[in-house]
């Protein structure tokens, strides 16, 4: 008997004659598996042709559609203003002890002066036009919690340096020194909280101008592919094709095309949500963005690093301190907008955390029967979870959030717990309307004319599945957006993160 060889790229077999009818092994395909139970046995196997979903779902996209939009726009950069608060405070630290404040505030003993404070509300602002003659404060200290009300007998004057002395005359007995009688740390704080003038006298000299402060972002170009030869399209395989996105059949790159897809659609939230801008002086500034010679890496602003800028991040929330390490939130949500209505969009750890705070205000909670609804009977399941509850002025809808949990995402870090997201809108101006229109918190912006949509475009090129764009043997799927999240009002969202202890 002879042997007949061949070689081939992809691996080498050999061809054994025999002059017998016979099973042998080289008589059928080997998908061998290395235990013995393979295709070399005369018995044909239970083959099962669909895949075992074993992850479920998937994809982790969802969030932007359940609390946000998707706009258009024409340009590379979208800006908007916010209103800044109506009552002006300010605030400035304090070191050393009774009559003289190292940093940028002075109070004399006798004149009773208030030199150089700085605006806590409003970036750049002086003090000079929001206290004027005639006005009335509140100067507090926040370590000592002692507090007078003065009276402003003269305009602010400016100081060296471009600071602002304030003749301050405390209505009690006491002079400011009040307020100052410590050993080192904490702030003064000062509001404006009325005026007072004589009969006959002139009106208030001066006047405030309102202000706004002035965000923006820009939006980041998001590229992907998927690339297979002619000769593999045309390829049936065993294994039947079934995904998220719908697809069937026994061609393998229907799967691999319809979860290239998906996997970039959840890139497109996950951008918006992850997003960074390049900080001056970062490594980041000076890399090409994908190779190109015109343009250099930017980045874009997402959801998370708005909030750690301009809004409110609470640090390892837990159940065991119950509603009074909560109500700390709330305590900070009056101090901001106080929206009734917010939802909550939590990790899995922390969603059984609020389940736990929100059963231990039961009276029967700790034995584990009524949660829920309070009204468990032997005959129905037990509710264990909450989906929502009110805290003084406040509704919050709780859901857990499964790009926080899925352990290829944000639940393999564990860092983030979750989000507070308010609901409802806010009005913006619309310049491609040109009027005023209502707009939720969280929208995302992406760019499109008349020429272009580019939203989320996709495109076949090469010789093979369709119109042949070149001479190359293979099919190619692309993928493009372009886009950036606005996040409006972020003083109130709040991000739940575990730190370090």
């Amino acid at each position: 008997m002879g042997t007949f060889a061949t070689n081939d790229p992809l691996g080498s077999f050999s061809l054994t004659p025999t002059p017998f009818k016979s099973i042998t092994e080289g008589s059928y395909l080997n998908f061998a598996d290395g235990s013995g139970n393979d295709f070399a046995q005369q018995y044909l196997p239970e083959i099962y042709e669909a895949e075992v979903e074993r992850y479920g779902n998937r994809t982790v996209s969802g969030f932007l559609r359940m609390v946000g939009a998707e706009m258009p726009m024409t340009s590379d950069q979208v800006i908007w203003s916010e209103q800044n608060r109506l009552h002006l405070s300010y605030e400035d630290g304090m070191g050393g002890a009774n009559a003289t404040f190292p940093s940028d505030i002075q109070i004399g003993t006798g004149t009773t002066l208030i030199t150089g404070l700085a605006g806590e509300n409003s970036v750049g602002a002086s003090i000079a036009p929001a206290i004027r003659a005639g006005s009335t404060i509140v100067v507090y200290n926040t370590v000592t919690f002692a507090s007078v009300k003065c009276f402003v007998a003269a305009a602010p004057s400016p100081t060296m340096g471009g600071l602002y002395q304030i003749n301050a005359y405390p209505y009690d007995a006491a002079n400011l020194d009040a307020v100052s009688n410590f050993t080192g740390g904490g702030s003064i704080k000062i509001f404006v909280y009325g005026s007072e003038f004589g009969k006959g006298t002139e009106g208030m000299s001066g006047s405030i101008t309102p202000s706004f402060t002035q965000y923006n972002n820009s939006p980041v170009i998001i590229k992907d592919n998927y690339e297979i030869s002619g000769s593999d399209t045309a390829q049936i395989g065993w294994v039947e094709v079934t995904d998220e996105a719908g697809l069937s059949g026994y061609l393998w790159y229907l799967k691999a095309e319809g979860e290239t897809r998906l996997r970039f659609q959840d890139y497109l939230e996950m951008v918006s949500v992850e997003g960074e801008l390049a900080a001056a002086g970062s490594a980041a500034i000076g890399q090409l963005a994908g190779g190109s010679s015109n343009a250099f890496v930017k980045g874009t602003q997402g959801m998370f690093a708005a909030i750690e800028e301009r809004g409110n991040v609470y640090n390892n929330f837990s159940a065991a301190t119950g509603l009074a390490d909560f109500d700390k939130v709330l305590d900070n949500l009056d101090k901001q907008g106080a929206i009734e209505e917010n939802m909550l969009f939590l990790n899995r750890g922390t969603s059984l955390d609020f389940d736990d705070m929100l059963a231990a205000q039961n009276s029967y909670g700790a034995g584990g029967t009524s949660y829920g609804v309070f009204e468990n009977s032997a005959d129905m399941a037990l509710n264990l979870g909450f989906s929502g509850f009110r805290r003084g002025s406040y509704d919050f809808y709780k859901t857990d959030w499964k790009y926080l949990n899925d352990a290829s995402t944000r639940g393999l870090t564990q860092d983030i717990d979750g989000v507070l997201v308010p609901a409802g809108t806010s009005t913006v101006y619309d310049q491609m309307l040109g009027t005023n229109v209502r707009r939720p918190f969280l929208h995302v912006r992406y760019r499109a004319s008349e020429a272009d949509d580019r939203r989320m475009k996709s495109w076949v090129t090469g010789s093979v599945g369709g119109a042949v764009t070149s001479s190359l043997d293979a099919m190619t799927v692309n993928f493009l957006s372009e886009r950036c999240l606005v996040t409006q009002a972020a003083n109130n969202f709040v991000l739940f993160k575990s730190t370090a202890a």
